[in-house]
């Protein structure tokens, strides 16, 4: 499996704001045959219900929400900061209906495991299992993150946050 090795979650080097603020991700659900791939820079990193958990969020507009409703387990591809920028940048721009951005991306996709993608130019990679998700409620967000998260998106379109539990943590050798 590529150049990666086994660790405990604990074991994820950085910051876990850092991680996705600086660095992003990739998250990536569906089967082998049939998958989407998106960057996001928005999720949490922690301990939550006495497990190691990841917390991602999507908004249902997005071609990888389906994916990901329909999917148990997924995975995450953390990136140090400015790496693979311009590969980052189109896999968070350009939508999977109209392309098959994976393949035209540069990176390099593998399977940790059996019916899962990741990618190696990744320096960690996750494989999560959903444990619960819940659609943002716009009348539970202050105005100042409406204004400036939400401008123009219609309440049905905010984010959906999924806690996952950290099944498996890989690093980089």
């Amino acid at each position: 499996m590529s150049n990666f090795k086994a660790v405990d979650p604990k074991e994820i080097a950085g910051n876990a704001i850092s991680l996705f603020d600086d660095g992003w991700a990739l998250l990536t659900a569906g089967t082998a045959d049939k998958y989407n791939t998106m960057t996001i820079s928005w999720g949490e990193i922690g301990c939550l219900w006495n497990l190691p958990v990841c917390t991602v969020f999507v908004r249902p507009c997005r071609y990888t929400y389906g994916f990901l409703q329909e999917s148990s387990r997924f995975t995450l591809s953390l990136f140090d900061p400015q790496s693979c920028r311009k590969e980052l940048t189109a896999m968070g721009t350009v939508s999977g209906r109209d392309m098959d951005k994976m393949t035209k991306s540069g990176l390099t996709p593998f399977s940790p495991e059996a019916g899962l993608t990741a990618y190696s130019e990744a320096k960690a990679v996750l494989v999560l299992k959903k444990l619960y998700d819940h659609q943002f409620d716009a009348s539970h967000l202050p105005q100042e993150i409406k204004d400036r998260s939400y401008k123009g998106v219609a309440d049905d379109d905010l984010h959906r946050l999924y806690i996952c539990k950290i099944e498996k943590a890989y690093i980089k050798e």
